[in-house]
């Protein structure tokens, strides 16, 4: 099962120097059988696009607590992609989002499938957002204009052997 686990650069760095993706437990976004449900008429790859994006929105809030932290990370939303199997992956009612997973253990390295970075022309929106994030959580319509305008940018997609160049 494709599972999109949400990071931000400095914790991809951390992966790389690591090994592994961790500590778990982990929370990601998968097709799950909610999701599929809810998006009755999407096919796989448009149901692994809903999933992604709700791993992007997670990584911009990760963003925005590290922010609020005192760190100085870059505006970059960041999406790292893992193939697991069925049975170490756990969804259930409880859970908020349709899409939301939780996994046990730790990700090596090695397992990443490939990692969903923002290009750098994205960070002037994925800047804005993170400024309007909290006053959209209050229910601020222009904000979560300004927050769902980090969505129009696509992220890029890299292979694993690419990583040691975002990251550097």
């Amino acid at each position: 099962m494709r599972v999109y686990l949400p990071c931000t650069l400095p914790a991809l760095a951390r992966v790389v120097t690591v090994g592994e993706l961790g500590p778990a437990p982990l929370t990601g976004y998968a097709v799950t059988p909610a999701l599929t449900e809810w998006y009755a008429s999407g096919d796989t790859e448009e149901l692994e696009y809903v999933a992604l994006t709700e791993a992007a929105r997670a990584s911009l809030r990760m963003l925005a607590a590290d922010r609020a932290d005192g760190l100085d990370v870059a505006a970059r939303r960041v999406v790292i992609a893992v193939d697991v199997p069925e049975g170490d992956v756990s969804m259930g009612a409880e859970l908020e989002e349709r899409a939301r997973v939780r996994l046990a253990a730790a990700i090596p390295l090695a397992e990443i499938a490939a990692a969903h970075v923002d290009d750098l022309s994205a960070v002037e929106d994925v800047e804005a957002a993170i400024a309007a994030l909290s006053a959209a959580d209050d229910g601020d319509d222009d904000a979560r204009f300004v927050v769902d305008g980090a969505e129009a940018n696509d992220l890029l997609w890299y292979a694993t052997q690419e990583i040691p160049e975002l990251i550097a």
